[in-house]
């Protein structure tokens, strides 16, 4: 359920912001468009918006200047409570919970959203949250979800190849550690769980997928 993790979020939290904002150099190619992405999330999520890995509520404040209701969830202790500090966010209920084991929110959610972390679940995990999704959404509602993945397996062997060469060592890790999809398998959870899905391109590592409930 990705919550292993945890200890990468505890350590990243302080600087996450800084890291999206393209100043660790190292990541710099993963998080380029950023707000973009946020943008394009916003724009295509309906009204009532379930949020997983808030994080330090980029996405969640992105989403609230819209005028959606957000319901944030989120499994870092460090991450909630940066989040809180922010003066937009301090009267939001960030909830304690992971992509598979979450509270539900009062009322009905027409959309689900999930911006770069989709990928701490492994393919079972994937599916497994995708069916639950499905069945918590009405015919219409979205998955959106903001991601680092990849076309083919040879881009993405190629892409941890270019990260050691250029001595991009932790980034090197990550990709090799976590489970980062490719498209086309993607796509099939999608369809086994019953949604059609379109996908995005931000920059050379992350994309976005919209799918939409049949």
């Amino acid at each position: 359920m990705g919550l292993e993790f945890m200890p990468i979020f505890e350590d990243w939290a302080k600087e996450y912001d800084e890291t999206v904002a393209g100043h660790d150099p190292e990541y710099a190619d993963v998080f380029a468009n950023y707000s973009e992405m946020l943008t394009m999330i916003t724009e295509k999520a309906g009204q009532n918006v379930l949020e997983f890995g808030s994080g330090t509520g980029n996405l969640t404040m992105a989403l609230l200047k819209a005028g959606k209701n957000v319901f944030p969830v989120e499994p870092s202790k460090e991450m909630r409570e940066l989040a809180k500090e922010k003066p937009e966010l301090t009267e939001v209920n960030f909830l304690a919970g992971d992509m598979e084991n979450f509270p539900l929110p009062d009322g009905n959610i027409d959309t689900i959203v999930a911006n770069f972390v989709f990928h701490h679940l492994n393919g079972i995990e994937k599916k497994q949250a995708l069916q639950k999704y499905a069945v918590l959404l009405p015919r219409g509602g979205k998955v959106i979800i903001g991601d680092t993945m990849f076309v083919s397996q040879m881009r993405f062997d190629d892409t941890i190849t270019a990260a050691i060469k250029s001595g991009k060592e932790t980034l090197a890790a990550d990709l090799q550690r976590e489970y980062y999809p490719l498209l086309s398998n993607l796509e099939n959870y999608f369809h086994e769980a019953g949604f059609t899905v379109k996908f995005w391109q931000i920059n050379s590592f992350a994309w976005i997928a919209e799918a939409v409930k049949r």
